[in-house]
């Protein structure tokens, strides 16, 4: 593979990331919840939740590869990722929420106590994991990844007989998701220094609730 088709594989692979990752989701959510909840070098919360969701991208890359497209299509295989993923973001939008109203005006800095402690020791401590759990955890990452993914792969001829291809891919892709997650974790985590730990709080439960919200959908959709 000659540098211009690495460069247009990657640099295509790099947009069409780009555009997923500024959609609303449950990683978004998290990663902003998880920047502001972080009182030191918040800013990097970014990178770690992105080292988690590329983890996981190498293993569904590597089954699309073996042929696993039409396995994560089935009705029966969305359904099942649905309700558990759609449980596992409840859960986790929950916790937030009740961590916020059971202590609302506590130094929202602080690092063992107030406001995004359930973040910290209660669920998902390491950003990298949650970066994981919460990929996850959303059935409509499985579903781009065996559709669109799995469309784009074809197109460029991604497989392990171009290395390359799967190389800029892979790259191009995942950078794609840092430039935006890095982005929104150092945003949360600076804004959060100017605000009091009132509207600190209601901007975590607003996460909570969204990330419940979503939760729901996602486990009622593929039964509608």
């Amino acid at each position: 593979m000659d540098n211009s088709s690495f460069i247009l594989i990657a640099s295509l692979s790099f947009m069409v990331a780009l555009t997923g990752a500024v959609s609303p989701g449950p990683l978004l959510t998290y990663t902003i919840a998880r920047s502001a909840a972080t009182p030191r070098r918040g800013y990097l919360v970014g990178v770690w939740v992105i080292a988690g969701h590329a983890l996981v991208e190498m293993f569904i890359v590597l089954l699309l590869l073996a042929g696993f497209s039409s396995v994560l299509k089935n009705p029966a295989v969305v359904k099942a990722t649905g309700l558990a993923g759609g449980t596992v973001l409840v859960w986790m939008g929950v916790s937030l929420i009740k961590e916020c109203r059971a202590d609302p005006l506590s130094g929202a800095l602080a690092y063992e106590d107030g406001p995004g402690a359930a973040i910290r020791r209660g669920w998902l401590k390491s950003p990298a994991a949650g970066g994981a759990v919460v990929s996850m955890a959303n059935p409509y990452w499985w579903v781009w990844w065996a559709t669109i993914g799995a469309a784009f792969m074809t197109r460029f001829n991604i497989s392990f007989e171009n290395p390359c291809g799967l190389a800029a891919f892979f790259i191009g892709h995942e950078a794609g998701d840092l430039a935006w997650y890095l982005f929104v974790s150092t945003l949360s985590f600076w804004g959060i220094r100017n605000v009091n730990s009132r509207v600190y709080s209601w901007i975590l439960g607003c996460c909570g609730g969204f990330m419940a919200g979503f939760g729901i959908y996602l486990g009622i959709s593929p039964f509608v």
